[in-house]
């Protein structure tokens, strides 16, 4: 069997992260933007220790036969990202430090330190401090060879060395030290705090300076000898070792409690601190070599989301508003809409309000007499779910699957979820083993004596926030051999009886690998007959080894393949003899890459499918996901323009490789494709 090369899941999704800090140095991006593409960074950053690199620190008490298994060596793996990770992070400090510093001057906005205030700017964090801060200071003692005191996952503390002078026998005066651990409430306060104006520029300072700045009051009687910033991350996994047996809704929410206490993934110091004083900080925390992770003074960028922008709008990205869709508008009513033909809707181009509608209008509507959906991320105000409460007091019948098992989402679906059970909603929880990912919604209506269904499937979450900033594809349809196919899965989500067929829809658990397959696999027959062959995909990760197999044999037959990536991309293209006839780009800007799209050139008579579902083993092994194929050809069209239009990005769109250099694409046009996009579907709102 041939060899062929992959490329490291953990090292691809460092690639990917390293494309979000490209997006913070780009000039071509208003400040403020740059600004949050930090914070962007950042936040991934923390999810990826608690994730992934717990997981991988837990393979190392694995016995070494166990190790050798993996097929990889975990300690050498934990190296190599620890590497990448701090040449990202110097270069992260490069970009704040020698970009943003300089361009927020620019622009009379000086984000101060301790250091550099004047007397009615000390005097203000010093009023700050008492009215605001003290109260939620309460130092931790920190002492060699005691219990080390616990750090709140995420939580930002100065370790603190305090002296002060005493007197031994012999009456000679001596300093005593101590050691505190003071938290930074930014749970509790803005991280950023705006100080009196200074030569008419703002000034803005960290909650952690005016702290550091008036430890004193927090410690009468002592010197303040040392302050650095320290964060310790804490692995999130939920550890629910058997899913099959007993309540999985009670187990969930009792790791839940546990996940803030997991065990260290990560400690962030400032690189500042001394050796010695690292050393003892290290030893009273009881923290191994490899969870010491080297920081500048500040931590928690992620808190740049909140940075405040003094009034001028100029620095962040103009405001794009959603279009319409004209021939939604134009008909009585969404279901009469849908009548007429298919409705693709493009997300966040055109407006998400449909969705909203369809679900608001068949709550009130006295025709329907039930909705079934699939919740997976909800909106924290989910105007979706209100619907769904108020169809059900309208007497009508209304199911909800909830996956429970959304990371970091667990406890708002358990909430919603309760809400809904109250309400009087048939309410399915997560499947033990299986998430379910799919994305899908029926409406049952009387029309003229019969039944009639009108469905959406989308490739993003019911989430009416998220859908202002994550590009995503739905598609409204009442065919029936789509509407019935839906009623199967909802069928299977409540009754876990596999006994359901499905040949329009592409179900995992059902028959989605094998289809993409045979789909792969009829491109693979057309190349050797000598006719034209083409694959275009679009996903967020594209890691299961069959799949990127089945387009290596796809390219060695000659079909040419197209694949646009947001994020993990363990295919390695432009191999010789393995995938010369594969190109691999990934776009990030203003929107988040969602949809998945997958097209099929099949001898010009083109098969569209978009689904919930990238192709990770996970989603197509252990999730339960859906694909829908698209068959109104104005949807077609519209989904191929958009795709031709990423695929020749020239601002955005950056080069997968071997080597993952992350390099620009080099093509002859000059347009940013979100951008052509949204000028795409204003022309056709007109």
């Amino acid at each position: 069997m041939k060899e062929y090369i992959f490329e490291n899941r953990e090292l691809s999704w460092l690639s990917f992260n390293y494309r979000v800090l490209q997006e913070a140095k780009d000039n071509a991006n208003p400040l403020y933007e740059r600004i949050k593409f930090l914070a962007i960074y950042s936040s991934n950053l923390d999810e990826f220790f608690r994730v992934r690199v717990a997981s991988l620190r837990s393979l190392l008490r694995l016995k070494k036969k166990s190790q050798e298994d993996l097929g990889f060596d975990p300690a050498e793996l934990l190296k190599q990202i620890h590497s990448i990770v701090h040449k990202q992070q110097e270069e992260f400090g490069e970009i704040f430090r020698s970009q943003i510093i300089p361009e927020l001057n620019e622009n009379d906005i000086c984000l101060v330190n301790s250091e550099q205030l004047n007397g009615d700017q000390k005097e203000f964090a010093e009023d700050y401090f008492q009215v605001n801060v003290i109260q939620y200071i309460e130092p931790i003692p920190l002492v060699k060879s005691e219990i080390p005191p616990f750090l709140r996952n995420g939580g930002l503390y100065f370790v603190v060395k305090l002296s002060r002078k005493i007197e031994d026998e012999k009456g000679k005066e001596q300093k005593k030290y101590a050691y505190e651990l003071v938290q930074i409430p930014s749970q509790h306060l803005n991280r950023f705090i705006t100080l009196p104006d200074k030569d008419g520029k703002t000034q803005i300072i960290f909650l952690d300076d005016i702290i550091k700045l008036n430890l004193r009051l927090v410690f009468p009687g002592y010197k303040i000898e040392d302050a650095y910033s320290v964060k310790l991350t804490r692995d999130a996994d939920l550890y629910i070792d058997d899913e099959f047996t007993g309540s999985l809704l009670g187990k969930i929410k009792k790791g839940l409690s546990k996940r803030s206490t997991g065990v260290p993934s990560r400690f962030l110091y400032d690189n500042s601190m001394p050796n010695q004083f690292l050393k003892f900080v290290k030893s009273a925390m009881q923290l191994d070599n490899e969870d010491m992770v080297p920081g500048g003074r500040y931590h928690n960028f992620n808190d740049f989301f909140g940075f405040p922008n003094p009034g001028k709008d100029e620095l962040e990205y103009k405001p794009l508003h959603p279009f319409g869709h004209k021939e939604i508008d134009n008909a009585e009513n969404i279901f009469e809409a849908i009548k007429e033909s298919d409705k693709g809707l493009f997300f966040p181009y055109q407006t998400y309000d449909y969705v909203v509608q369809l679900l608001g209008t068949a709550a009130d509507d006295p025709e329907v007499t039930s909705i079934k959906i699939t919740q997976y991320r909800v909106a924290k105000d989910s105007q979706i779910i209100t619907s769904l409460i108020k169809a059900v007091q309208n007497k009508k019948e209304v199911v909800v699957f909830v996956e429970l098992k959304a990371r970091f989402d667990e406890e708002r679906n358990i909430k919603w979820a309760e809400e809904m059970e109250k309400a009087g909603i048939k309410v399915y929880y997560s499947f033990p083993g299986l998430k379910v990912h799919a994305k899908i919604a029926l409406v049952t209506r009387k029309e003229n004596g019969a039944e009639v269904k009108y469905a959406y499937l989308g490739t993003g979450n019911f989430n009416e926030k998220t859908a202002k900033i994550y590009s995503d594809i739905g598609l409204f349809t009442k065919r029936e051999e789509i509407t019935n196919e839906i009623e199967n899965v909802f069928g299977f989500l409540s009754s876990k009886s596999f006994d359901y067929k499905f040949e329009h829809l592409l179900v995992a658990q059902f028959n989605m690998r094998d289809k993409f397959t045979e789909l792969i696999d009829n491109e693979i027959r057309l190349a050797k007959e000598g006719k034209e062959a083409k694959i275009t995909i679009k996903m967020n990760s594209l890691e299961d080894k069959k799949m990127i197999k089945k387009l290596y044999e796809a390219s060695n037959a000659g079909v040419k393949t197209d694949v646009i990536i947001r994020g993990i991309c363990c295919l390695v293209p432009g191999v010789k003899g393995q995938s010369k006839n594969i190109n691999v780009i990934s776009i990030l800007d203003r929107y988040l890459e969602h949809a998945r799209i997958y097209i099929f050139n099949n001898e010009g008579n083109e098969q569209i499918y978009c689904a919930s579902a990238d192709w990770m083993k996970r989603n197509l092994s252990r999730r339960v996901e859906v694909g829908f194929p698209i068959y109104d050809e104005n949807i077609k069209k519209d989904i191929k323009h958009t795709i031709d239009l990423q695929l020749s990005d020239g601002k955005k769109a950056r080069i997968i490789d071997k080597e993952n250099l992350n390099n620009y694409l080099d093509v002859e046009t000059d347009i940013s494709s979100q951008e052509a996009i949204y000028n795409y579907f204003e022309g056709k709102n007109k």
